[in-house]
């Protein structure tokens, strides 16, 4: 394989990073975790089927998309490259506009492929917090004396709070108030409502957060409004978490028969 004619074809576009061996290859790649990986069937130490069976036989590696290119086209050689997991094959000459198709087309199949990892993970956390908060707390709260309950309910804000946030991209603190009604949403939308930030129509409200879909279910709110308290803890907390010097007022929640839950931000008073 010709490195340089291949980082002439690609360097306009991509990040390069080359190895002359099979060896090399294994080493860098939990290194510089490449998003495409082309292989020279062709190399010394390990050639490009045993390094592409290696890659697809680790769990950190199986999911990046391998390129083999290959001077050989007889059939039991791609059946070879098809054992070894390889994703696509060019044979050499490398024609340049097949190259940059293929690798624009497995770069589509590997972020659709990370999306739908991305939605499970967020479908198995929404289950397990719901799970427990519609489940667990309001049978454990019975039990508990009044004194108790407050505490229990702190926790549970925070494990749902921190849950969410090791699971979310937070980026950098706000100033001042800008874009803490979209955090709060996008944190209560991945427990599976549909809640929208917009500006405050009181002078002392800084944002509104409405919706129509509970994040714990219209009917187990209903059943249970304690977790209407639970929702209106969380924007506390991520206020808190932001520095930001807002409070949180419930005006309707579907806990309460209402037909949305509606949330005021409002600026404390000192």
């Amino acid at each position: 394989m010709n490195i340089e004619l291949l980082k002439a074809y690609l360097e306009d576009d991509y990040s390069i990073v080359s190895a002359t061996n099979g060896r090399d290859a294994l080493d860098l790649v939990p290194e510089e975790k490449p998003d495409v990986i082309l292989l020279d069937v062709m190399m010394p130490d390990l050639n490009g089927y045993q390094v592409c069976e290696t890659l697809k036989g680790d769990p950190e590696t199986q999911f990046i998309p391998v390129i083999m290119v290959t001077a050989l086209s007889g059939r039991d050689d791609w059946i070879s490259g098809i054992e070894a997991g390889a994703d696509e094959f060019l044979t050499k000459p490398v024609n340049k506009m097949e190259l940059l198709t293929r690798i624009n087309s497995l770069l589509k199949l590997k972020k659709m492929h990370y999306d739908l990892l991305e939605e499970r993970d967020k479908l198995n956390l929404q289950n397990k917090i719901r799970s427990v908060l519609t489940q667990i707390i309001p049978t454990l709260l019975r039990t508990l004396p009044a004194e108790q309950k407050s505490v229990v309910i702190h926790q549970m804000i925070d494990m749902v709070v921190e849950s969410i946030l090791e699971n979310t991209d937070s980026g950098s603190r706000e100033n001042g108030h800008e874009g803490i009604g979209d955090i709060c949403c996008n944190i209560i939308n991945q427990l599976g409502a549909n809640f929208e930030s917009g500006p405050g129509e009181e002078e002392n409200t800084v944002f509104l957060i409405k919706g129509n879909v509970c994040p714990w279910g219209k009917e187990e709110a209903q059943l249970n409004p304690i977790l209407c308290t639970i929702s209106r803890g969380i924007f506390s907390r991520i206020l808190d978490t932001y520095d930001q010097e807002l409070e949180v007022e419930a005006i309707e929640t579907m806990g309460n028969g209402d037909e949305q839950c509606l949330f005021q931000l409002n600026k404390i008073e000192y």
